[in-house]
């Protein structure tokens, strides 16, 4: 049957391939564009043939002179752009799927497979081959008039493929396109799907790698509003399509499971199997057409970004030097870490750059450093240079000073580095470069570079990228922002004068002006020094202070543009999700750029999470986002955007479609949409939502417009009262009825009261992030079971204490925080099917029916553990052994929380053993009678400073 039908294919496209005529109508933009994916699409399909027939000759065996023959014709017709790009494609896959089969049938032989699935498999190759030789001379020409002395592509032009870079030069391309690749590949690695509709999805992806080219080049340019729309544009097609395949996958696993429980019903699923691909072929072609659509109108108007390294921004922070003492209490933790990393036994000579944006305090911090005790008795010489011309040489006893800009014209700099030269190479020395530039900086590296007598060289820049000849000797401390508390100490030494206490309220206004950056303490500090201590004077100031912002930052906001990935400036739009001035919990904000897929793994090893920490710490470093608490462990706990950033960012976030609405672009690109991509809820009145989610709104039909493309739904509806858990329950209810919510994949309800949520959050199968924490709920709907994609589950702080078995049928759970408080309990049934890549473990109570040993304990990928242990005494013995057993087990495991109480709450005994293994842990948070307190001694060398509580009775 499959193959008369292809048969009937052939002849309706040997109809359709009749040669086009000059008066056609013919879209030349679209052909030109496919031209381009063509050569792409034939190159890696005619590079695969030549792997097999290198690598597994035999796989050809019987069918060599058919593919050799149609490899000659299509070499052939590579060299003549005349020919519709969109029928040698088709050929190409066709080709493909030839192939596939072919290395089916070699596994098929050594799998033994038998006589009549091979015959069917023969037969079935033998009709394609067909196929492909009765379509390539059919081909239809394109009536091209080719110019003289035109040079055209060759089909088969070498591609050559970006290295994956460091994670501040992360290629968006990468970000983009690599999602799609990975479900791609998932999804082949499933049974054998139809020929038509794997050709569907390959030109999906060949679509979107037929751009990589292009979004590589952007990495150097400055986009503009209608470039930000496209790239916005861009990032929601390819996440549609990642979700679309997810959804097959799930779906077909689903179908397969059924008719294995309920061989009966075969032909129900079997059916239901060929309805869901019939579905992802036919979204295929929608996110082609939008694929098509946007590469024709690809961006053209950007300005180029400088690759001068010395070009900055034309207004410039000048950051003045005060005559006061820097202030050691605002860089407590800097100086402690630095001064650590100087007073090493290594005999090598080290560089240690200090790295920050202009006004964070470089300068401050070396001198802090610089005239620290420990320091002056470990270096006995040292050098300070702001300019690398003047010199200021010290040694225990005095100060010498050798300015080299006295000389005039007539200095020998080469005689004067020899002199320097004498000076150092024989003591240890600490030599401080303030903002040098690189000729003399590369000077004293040649000078020292072979130095034993363990000197330490300090270096202060702005500039993340470092000369390639001494990045192996540099270890780089990056300055960040300071906290409140940081920067009101910074700012009572800075103020000349003491505060009265009435004007201690304004505290939180001051600091979060300031944004935490140094120098813009220091200056609403001078500024508030010269004005009479009263409140009307100090708010006058500030207000003054909030509008002289903008300049302030200036370079910080030039630097953004210069050097800033687009993938992480879509980062820094999801700040913008949240209310002015608040503090965004960490884990929070790096679980929904998960969800979001705004971040992409490198290698196998590595994990999404793993990726956005470091994305955050890398923006926390290059002073865009400022951390407002830390963790015991030292870890970022809350962050915040700067007021002057979080401006900036928003205006970005809001040209380039990021939140949805979007009207101001041009009208041909038709890019604009009046539909939300990213619902918050503000209890802001004037929001087009607030009377949706708030009011008696009962016509569902009209909500379809608004939010049927919504991503994610985050609501901020604090009030502690029983409305805003109506609402909540109401409104996702009409969505849902309505066909909306139906993408979405963030659902943050975290600190909404008791929400009411429907059955019909059920029909949310592509959620990813659900977001419960602190909001007391009660009960969870039945139908949770069925979001088969969510990564997290956020139950913590709820009233929930017994989650039903049917929660490990959630197989993407990543993450999973339950309600440490009401005793969350797990219900464990008979050969529970765990999800192994679960990571977060945190809240679980467990007692004498909990099954630690051969259950919990299959789980072996825990990164973060917080157990709470209860039992009775006789049984309790038990269950401490399983666990400790189990927690030896998990080699990735960073975090660890146990707790062991008795029936009446008080601590009970708490026993452990040597944990040196686990060296990736820490923290440590212990409560309970350790019975064997030497253990701590055997903790691994990683918590050597870090916390843990126990509580000996």
């Amino acid at each position: 049957m499959m193959a008369e039908g292809r048969n009937e294919e052939a002849k309706e496209m040997r109809h359709r391939n009749s040669p086009l005529k000059m008066n056609d109508t013919i879209n030349w933009a679209e052909v030109h564009d496919t031209r381009d994916l063509a050569k792409i699409v034939l190159s890696r399909v005619i590079e695969k043939l030549y792997v097999v027939r290198i690598q597994e000759p035999a796989v050809l065996v019987g069918v060599e002179e058919d593919v050799q023959w149609i490899q000659r014709k299509l070499m052939r017709v590579r060299v003549k752009p005349e020919y519709s790009p969109e029928e040698l494609m088709d050929v190409a896959y066709d080709l493909e799927d030839v192939i596939d089969d072919l290395i089916l049938r070699s596994a098929g032989k050594q799998s033994r497979i038998g006589n009549w699935e091979s015959c069917l498999l023969i037969i079935r190759i033998h009709k394609k081959l067909e196929l492909v030789k009765s379509k390539i001379p059919a081909l239809p020409r394109l009536p091209i008039m080719i110019s003289r002395g035109a040079n055209h592509d060759n089909y088969f032009e070498e591609r050559v493929w970006s290295d994956i870079f460091l994670i501040h030069h992360r290629s968006v391309a990468n970000t983009i396109v690599s999602p799609v690749e990975q479900k791609v590949s998932a999804l082949l690695a499933q049974e054998v799907i139809h020929p038509h509709t794997k050709k569907k999805v390959m030109r999906v992806l060949d679509k979107f790698r037929s751009l990589n080219d292009f979004l590589a080049g952007l990495q150097s340019v400055e986009l503009d509003a209608c470039g930000m729309v496209w790239m916005e544009e861009l990032s929601h097609v390819a996440l549609s399509a990642v979700t679309a395949i997810e959804d097959f996958i799930n779906k077909k696993e689903e179908f397969t499971k059924r008719s294995w429980m309920r061989p009966s019903r075969g032909f129900l699923f079997a059916f239901g199997k060929l309805k869901s691909e019939d579905k992802l072929a036919m979204e295929m072609d929608k996110i082609y057409a939008k694929i098509q659509n946007l590469s024709m109108h690809r961006p053209t108007e950007f300005s180029r970004q400088s690759q001068s390294s010395d070009t900055e921004s034309t207004v410039r922070i000048s950051p003045q030097p005060t005559m006061q003492e820097p202030n050691l209490a605002s860089f407590t933790d800097d100086v402690h870490a630095m001064v650590k990393r100087l007073l090493t036994d290594d005999k090598s000579f080290r560089v240690i750059p200090i790295m920050g944006m202009e006004g964070i305090g470089k300068t401050t911090l070396a001198k802090l450093i610089f005239n620290n005790k420990d320091v002056l008795n470990h270096f006995p010489f040292g050098v300070w240079t702001s300019d690398g011309y003047e010199f200021h040489l010290r040694d225990k006893e005095k100060l010498m000073d050798s300015n080299l800009s006295q000389l005039g014209d007539v200095w020998n700099y080469h005689v004067e580095l020899q002199r320097l030269k004498a000076f150092l190479i024989d003591k240890r020395s600490l030599i401080v470069l303030d903002d040098t530039h690189i000729l003399f900086l590369d000077h004293v590296l040649r000078i020292l570079a072979e130095s034993s007598n363990g000197s330490r060289m300090i270096l202060t820049t702005h500039k993340i990228s470092l000369p390639p000849n001494f990045r192996t000797m540099s270890d780089p401390h990056l300055l960040r922002l300071r906290g409140d508390e940081e920067s009101w100490a910074l700012f009572t030494h800075a103020l000349k004068k003491s505060i009265p206490p009435e004007l201690l309220k304004l505290k939180d206004k001051i600091v979060r002006r300031c944004g935490g950056l140094p120098l813009l303490i220091v200056k609403l500090a001078e500024a508030l020094s010269h004005k009479d201590a009263t409140i009307e004077e100090w708010s006058t100031v500030l207000q003054q202070f909030h509008h002289d912002q903008q300049q302030l930052w200036s370079n910080t906001l030039y630097k953004i543009h210069k050097d800033l990935s687009l993938y992480m400036r879509r980062c820094l739009f999801y700040f913008t999700l949240f209310p002015k001035d608040f503090d965004i919990p960490a884990r929070r904000l790096m679980a929904l750029w998960v969800a979001e897929d705004l971040v992409q793994p490198e290698g196998e090893n590595e994990t999404p999470e793993d990726v956005v920490e470091r994305c955050l710490n890398m923006l926390i470093a290059q002073g865009m986002v400022q951390v407002t608490k830390k963790k015991l462990n030292g870890n970022v706990k809350m962050v915040r955007l700067p007021d002057a950033l979080r401006q900036y960012w928003l205006s970005k976030a809001q040209q380039a479609t990021f939140l949805g609405i979007h009207t101001d672009t041009r009208s041909e690109l038709s890019l604009g949409t009046s539909r939300i991509r990213r619902l918050v809820d503000h209890l802001d009145k004037e929001d087009v939502s607030f009377d949706h989610i708030h009011s008696d709104y009962n016509t569902t039909t009209s909500l379809a417009p608004y939010y049927e493309d919504v991503l994610s739904f985050i609501s901020f509806d604090t009030r502690k009262e029983s409305q805003p858990g109506e609402d909540v329950g109401n409104f996702p209810r009409q969505s849902i009825s309505s066909g909306c919510f139906l993408v979405l994949l963030v659902l943050d309800l975290e600190n909404v009261f008791r929400p009411k949520l429907p059955e019909a959050i059920g029909k949310l199968t592509r959620l990813r992030y659900f977001g419960l924490r602190s909001t007391f709920l009660e009960i969870l709907p039945s139908s949770i079971s069925k979001l088969q994609n969510v990564q997290t589950l956020d139950m913590k702080h709820t009233s929930i204490n017994t989650l039903p078995d049917s929660i490990w049928k959630l197989q993407q759970l990543r993450h999973l925080f339950l309600s440490e408080s009401y005793q969350s309990k797990l219900m464990l049934g008979q050969g529970t099917n765990f999800p192994t890549i679960l990571q977060t473990l945190c809240g679980l109570f467990v007692d004498e029916e909990t099954p630690v040993r051969y259950g919990l304990d299959r789980l072996l990928n825990i990164r973060k553990l917080g157990l709470t242990m209860s039992s009775k005494q006789e049984a309790m013995s038990l269950q401490l052994q399983a666990v400790v057993d189990w927690v030896l087990k998990q080699k990735q495991l960073r975090s660890l929380r146990l707790k062991s109480i008795d029936e009446n709450n008080q601590p009970w005994d708490l026993e452990l053993k040597p944990l040196v293994s686990l060296v990736n842990l820490s923290y440590i948070y212990l409560l309970g009678r350790l019975r064997n307190p030497s253990i701590i001694s055997q903790f691994p060398y990683s918590l050597s400073t870090s916390p843990y509580q126990l509580q000996d009775l």
